[in-house]
């Protein structure tokens, strides 16, 4: 299990962050849509957590959601994300973290395609590829 009591400094060193993915993994940031290494991504794999290697998502479920976001429809498991009440912004959303790190990976939104009927709208930022 990673310590997720870390330091920001420990974070930034650890997990060798840029700062805009300190400020979207660690600080709950996002970044701008059509803006992320992965939003167009075709490429088969398992998305992992930028922060500690969780696997968290896997290529057959992302598509195409029109938002500028990686998105998927369902993450590999329920263990590996964490989803919590997000009252910012003057909205009510899901937000979405790693349950192993509590990195911010994004949000979950009703609005997806079958069989779940869901959309895990997720920063590229807080993701790694690794290609099968």
């Amino acid at each position: 299990m990673v310590d997720i009591k870390k330091s920001d400094a420990d974070w930034r060193k650890e997990a060798d962050l840029s700062e805009e993915e300190f400020q979207i993994c660690r600080q709950k940031g996002t970044e701008r849509a059509f803006s992320g290494r992965y939003w167009d991504e075709k490429t088969p794999g398992t998305y992992r957590c930028r922060c500690c290697g969780e696997a968290l998502f896997d290529s057959e479920t992302k598509y195409d959601s029109g938002s500028g976001w990686p998105s998927f429809y369902q993450p590999l498991s329920q263990e590996g994300i964490a989803e919590h009440r997000d009252t910012t912004h003057a909205m009510v959303r899901t937000e979405v973290t790693c349950a192993r790190c509590g990195s911010h990976l994004g949000h979950v939104f009703p609005d997806g395609p079958k069989p779940t009927g869901l959309r895990y709208c997720i920063n590229s930022a807080s993701l790694t590829l690794e290609e099968r």
